[in-house]
């Protein structure tokens, strides 16, 4: 077996790496990345409160601007001056959801790509009629688990649902993801050990990560608001902006997993690597394959 750094490993990886389109999804992630941290895109996040802190700092780490913008009140002034904004129910209150719309409906206005992550949409009837409602507004992506995924494609509830933990695999969810891009239309994502984008008729895997991500909360808000700021430095192509962004942070989990004893110094050692990711790391590292 060739040792991790060599150059018959990397060379392979990039081959790996190519889908039938043609794409070298590892040099296309470095120059998304890349735009990401030379026009540092303003992204304006409606999230939880668990998440800001981990979400906020790996936008920051990777180059972008986070704004924790979510008063009804000023979204007529600031939300259309953002190139993306990022929509999470995870803390969800009926005070916050006429934010939520109206972010929503100011970005497709001004011609704003929205990212949408539907928390736990299975665990109420609140969450889902909130979550059928926002995408009725046409978000540019939708990021979920499998179960949320799976729930939100048929807008039924699971009675056994975990909150925020899926009771499926990625694979699980595939074919209700290609559904739920095809009515919403939107690229649709779902995390697992293997992440599956797909917009509908598409659908390719992006495969970097570790599982201990898993351990550290809010990890996938933060992927969703990373997906957030590389669809707004290239709004034209939100599929591939969508696999890029799941490829780069889950490859700075791997990276980080170098340094890391545990879930805490695995959540600070993301953050450095996702802020200190270079060219042949992400060139080289990057793996994506079709769906079988």
């Amino acid at each position: 077996m060739a040792d991790e750094s060599s150059p018959e490993l990397a060379v392979e990886n990039v081959r790996t790496a190519m889908n039938p389109a043609g794409i070298l999804w590892g040099r296309r992630a470095w120059e998304l990345l890349s735009l990401v941290r030379a026009r540092s895109p303003l992204v304006q996040c409606i999230t939880n409160f668990v998440s800001m802190d981990l979400v906020a700092n790996s936008l920051l780490a990777a180059g972008a601007s986070p704004a924790m913008v979510h008063s009804v009140h000023e979204i007529d002034a600031f939300t259309p001056r953002c190139d993306a904004i990022y929509v999470n129910i995870g803390t969800l209150s009926e005070s916050w959801l006429p934010s939520m719309r109206a972010a929503a409906s100011a970005a497709v206005a001004a011609s704003r790509p929205w990212i949408l992550d539907p928390v736990a949409v299975s665990a109420s009837d609140f969450r889902m009629d909130a979550c059928l409602g926002l995408v009725a507004l046409r978000p540019a992506v939708i990021r979920g688990n499998p179960s949320e995924i799976l729930a939100l494609s048929s807008a039924c509830r699971f009675s056994d649902s975990k909150g925020v933990d899926s009771s499926h695999e990625s694979t699980d969810a595939v074919e209700a993801a290609m559904s739920l891009a095809r009515t919403s239309n939107a690229i649709v994502a779902v995390s697992g050990a293997i992440d599956y984008v797909t917009d509908g008729q598409r659908v390719v895997g992006a495969q970097n990560g570790v599982p201990m991500l898993q351990k550290i909360t809010a990890t996938g808000c933060a992927v969703t608001a990373l997906i957030a700021a590389f669809v707004a430095v290239d709004p034209s192509n939100p599929f591939e902006a969508t696999v890029c962004a799941l490829s780069i942070f889950g490859l700075a989990g791997e990276m980080g997993m170098d340094f890391a004893r545990g879930p805490a110094s695995l959540r600070i050692s993301l953050i450095d690597s996702l802020h200190g990711l270079d060219e042949q790391n992400v060139a080289s590292r990057v793996i994506v394959s079709p769906m079988p």
